[in-house]
């Protein structure tokens, strides 16, 4: 049994966002098997309940709150330029995280530091340098579950962007996430991707020898959805305060919709997420179009629901939210980028698009053809149970941290 330091830049409770997914069940697979100490920035929104939730998992569960406003952003920003550091990383640098690390360290010692996303690798370099010095006949394994190449994200947003600032800004933190990245990674003793194309994007040379590709689970055999007869609901289901989501669900709202509304008159957007901005909400002023904020059960809405969308055109990593919908159900269209790291075929487990005519034309299809519906929510929940089930896909985690079950 290994003694673990998880630490989380999001409370992995409850499972309504993808890193919150991914942390979940690697959490909840290694505590089968080790002794887990939780460490977890939360926010004003996490109940005590979902830390309660976590105690049930973990041998301890300890938290501190993220602290955020626009002087610490300004602060972060103007940290980062003179460090050439990601904004991203000074910004969720909080003095009371690194005294709750020194505390913890300081009662015993712990036989590996586990740091989940990339904002958390500053801590776990820092607990395992501390570690070393207070305990130095231990020796501390290092692991760093990467979910992506951090960096991609920004570099396709800058790509996207219209805004000369915006497009420099995107791209000074894409290069500076690169460096960050490229340097951090090779510290550790295992750094862990979600996708092939982000693991060797990064580890480039090293990538067979240090680092691994585990893929996001869930739990396969999850509720489904039973679909009305005539579903008329076209679904996106996502943070809206991710900026590749934003961006996304403007491009659809835009110039998708329109599309669509125009083949099916009947056809209804639906946006469901927390903290939506402005420019989303305006999409609702359109008669056919609501954006909900967030929904503690969307299952009303998909069961509803003919086409869940995911137009993205930025990020890393993989989507849980594909799949979620294959979980529940529900017939999925996303942009090949959206897809990425699912292997997932069009036309069998869901429909690929990257243009507006071509997505408009997928989700039209959809919204009128119960027969492709039927096909691609089969095909879809084979494949998630084939390949993407936490219970047989996370064993890949012994190789990591090996060990004898804790009960």
């Amino acid at each position: 049994m290994t003694r673990i330091l998880f630490l989380t830049q999001v409370l992995p409770y409850p499972m309504d966002a993808g890193p919150k997914v991914r942390a979940h069940y690697v959490l909840r697979y290694l505590a089968q098997r080790h002794e887990i100490t939780l460490v977890s920035f939360v926010r004003p929104d996490d109940k005590p309940e979902y830390v309660e939730a976590l105690q049930a998992l973990c041998h301890q569960v300890h938290t501190v709150p993220m602290v955020r406003s626009r002087t610490r952003d300004a602060q972060a920003m103007l940290k980062a330029t003179v460090r050439r550091a990601p904004v991203v990383l000074m910004r969720d640098q909080i003095a009371a995280m690194y005294a709750l690390i020194r505390s913890l360290i300081q009662r015993q010692p712990y036989d590996a530091i586990h740091a989940d996303q990339t904002s958390m690798a500053q801590y776990g370099e820092f607990a395992r340098e501390f570690a070393t010095q207070l305990w130095p006949e231990t020796l501390v394994q290092l692991v760093l579950d990467a979910h992506n190449a951090l960096y991609r994200v920004f570099e396709q947003m800058a790509e996207g962007a219209t805004n000369p600032l915006r497009r420099l800004a995107l791209r000074r933190e894409a290069s500076a996430l690169q460096r960050y990245e490229t340097s951090a990674y090779g510290r550790f003793d295992r750094t862990v991707f979600v996708t092939d194309e982000d693991r060797v994007s990064l580890m480039g040379a090293d990538a067979e020898r240090m680092g691994h590709t585990i893929p996001i689970c869930v739990e396969a055999n999850g509720n489904g959805i039973t679909l009305a007869e005539r579903p008329h609901r076209v679904t996106h289901l996502g943070t809206m305060f991710w900026p590749p989501n934003v961006e996304g669900v403007l491009w659809f709202g835009q110039e998708v919709m329109p599309l669509v509304a125009n083949r099916v008159p009947e056809a209804h957007l639906t946006v469901i997420g927390k903290r939506p901005p402005k420019q989303v909400s305006e999409l609702a002023a359109q008669p056919n179009v609501d954006v909900l904020g967030y929904v503690a059960d969307p299952a009303p809405y998909l069961a509803e629901t003919a086409a869940f969308i995911v137009p993205l055109h930025a990020g890393a990593g993989m989507r849980v939210k594909i799949l979620d919908a294959w979980c529940w159900g529900v017939p999925v269209v996303s942009t090949t980028h959206g897809a990425e790291g699912i292997e997932a075929t069009h036309g069998e487990q869901l429909l690929l698009a990257d243009d507006a005519p071509s997505f408009a034309e997928a989700v039209a299809r959809l919204l009128t053809d119960g027969d492709l519906r039927t096909r691609l929510i089969r095909g879809g929940r084979r494949r998630v149970a084939e390949r993407f089930d936490w219970r047989t896909r996370y064993t890949a985690w012994d190789e990591i941290y090996p060990g004898n079950d804790v009960g």
